[in-house]
């Protein structure tokens, strides 16, 4: 409309442009709000758990140490990813607070996941590289969603290199390669910086003022997860590269 106030979208239904605004900022702001509680989390989890398999520790509990660091932690990284998987397939069938507790549940685990980091790499580095993720990723975010530039045609190119990185990781696994992991984890932080700025861009433009409280909550935990992730692998590279191992 000439007035600027009232603006067609999505077909030719009419919305209240500053209302659609507003409601744009509180979608989004759920999910960074949902994210930050899922990364709130697994940190918690991390760090007391970690407290128990620590050998540095007051609290460390051999047995338990023990468990950790057995078979069991493969079983938990499996199940993560089929949880992941089974929530973006079946998520439509769900109800919100089942899409939530998964979400929910996806946190603790990667917690739970990433104790044994506390075993491996001092409590200052992890610290050290939290924070830089932080400011990468909240940099990367705001450019993703204030730019005018389309970075959809990057989507497909970014997901097949966090593929062929995932590859390359777990090939390492057997190779113990210092160098493999040096340069799948520098080109991760790129892919990982460009994938929080497309996803960013991609969850704003999927905004849609006209979706019930039931669906718009499940986008909410579909983005909060994706951001998740993009935090979680970020954090993971800039580890590998900066992270000093007791």
């Amino acid at each position: 409309m000439a007035n600027g106030w009232q603006t067609p979208v999505y077909g030719q239904k009419t919305y209240d442009r500053t209302a659609y605004d507003a409601g744009l900022r509180r979608y989004m702001q759920n999910i960074f709000n949902t994210m930050g509680a899922g990364l709130a989390l697994s940190g918690l989890v991390a760090y007391f758990v970690g407290l128990m398999i620590d050998r540095d520790s007051s609290f460390y509990n051999p047995a338990f140490a023990a468990i950790m660091f057995s078979p069991f932690i493969w079983v938990m990284v499996i199940a993560q990813i089929g949880l992941v998987i089974f929530l973006a397939a079946r998520i439509n069938k769900m109800s919100l607070g089942a899409a939530q507790a998964s979400f929910w549940l996806y946190a603790g685990m990667t917690g739970l996941v990433f104790s044994t980091l506390f075993a491996v790499y001092t409590k200052g580095s992890l610290a050290q590289v939290f924070f830089v993720t932080a400011a990468t990723f909240g940099v990367t975010s705001l450019y993703g969603y204030v730019t005018k530039r389309d970075l959809s045609k990057l989507g497909p190119l970014l997901i097949m290199g966090a593929i062929g990185i995932m590859i390359a990781s777990i090939v390492n696994i057997f190779l113990k390669s210092p160098a493999l992991m040096f340069v799948y984890s520098a080109i991760g932080v790129l892919v990982f910086t460009g994938l929080t700025a497309y996803d960013t861009q991609r969850l704003k433009e999927a905004y849609d003022s006209s979706y019930d409280r039931s669906s718009m909550g499940k986008m909410v935990i579909m983005g909060a997860l994706s951001l998740y992730l993009d935090f979680i692998n970020l954090f993971i590279m800039l580890l590998n590269l900066m992270g000093e191992r007791k």
